[in-house]
């Protein structure tokens, strides 16, 4: 009889940052469904409550932690939260991003600070504080943010294209490092998504929203991409299925990517 497939998360620790919105809060619902008790870490509380509120309405178990991940200080809170109140993490997506549509010749420094450090330097800051405690219990999944703009160039998009660039490699050094321990690291690189980060660039471009929504789409599958799409992925990655897969940058984007 053939194995059965096993994308149960039964027992195991999830943690999501960025997770109050978008493709964050889809993936937390989705881990969670999967039976993971999920943290969610955010700087906004409002839609980080509610995050947390929604999965456990649905029969799932999750809570929400305030946390800058720019900061090293919030970043190690974090960990010892997660320490003391699960005594484990199995699972960690790197989702935070924020996006400032800008060339390089436009971008203040400050802009640039800001999305280098939600969009990278987080996954370095959650990363180290997080994997030690991965680690002693025997390993686990850690999926981070990439984006199609980490895979090909785009317009208007400096600082944006290099973080999720910087974000691919850092999966592959990353995957490098820690395979030893049993900690297997993935990257998802998503196309244009649904979400308010996509609907405030049309606004950062002065574009109509409805417009900028339908060029978004046009790709070979043609249609924006869902939150659940990505979440999906998220699961597949963190889950057994993906047990010998490490180092791996997989474009979640309709095919955007292709050529």
């Amino acid at each position: 009889m053939a194995k059965a497939i096993n994308l149960s998360l039964a027992g195991k620790v999830a943690v999501v940052t960025g997770g109050a919105s978008g493709i964050g809060r889809a993936s937390a619902l989705r881990l969670a469904q999967a039976g993971a008790t999920v943290l969610v870490l955010d700087i906004d509380a409002d839609h980080g409550e509610q995050a947390a509120a929604e999965i456990r309405s649905q029969g799932g178990a999750a809570e929400f932690l305030a946390c800058d991940v720019t900061s090293a200080e919030d970043c190690r809170r974090a960990a010892q939260f997660a320490r003391e109140r699960f005594g484990r993490v199995d699972v960690l997506f790197n989702n935070a991003g924020v996006i400032r549509r800008k060339s390089v010749v436009d971008l203040s420094e400050d802009e640039w600070d800001l999305v280098l450090g939600v969009g990278l330097k987080s996954v370095f800051l959650v990363s180290k504080h997080m994997l030690p405690l991965m680690a002693e219990t025997g390993g686990g999944s850690v999926i981070n943010a990439g984006s199609g703009w980490g895979l090909t160039g785009g317009p208007n998009a400096a600082a944006y294209c290099a973080a999720k660039g910087g974000v691919v490699n850092l999966t592959r050094a990353m995957a490098i490092d820690h395979g030893p321990q049993g900690i297997r690291v993935n990257c998802v690189c998503p196309g244009d998504t649904d979400t308010p980060m996509l609907r405030d660039e049309a606004r950062q471009l002065g574009i109509a929203v409805d417009a900028f929504l339908a060029e978004s789409a046009a790709r070979p599958l043609p249609r924006l991409g869902q939150p659940s799409d990505i979440g999906d992925a998220v699961l597949f990655l963190a889950s057994d299925l993906a047990q010998w897969v490490t180092g791996a940058i997989l474009a979640v984007d309709g095919g955007g990517t292709a050529g």
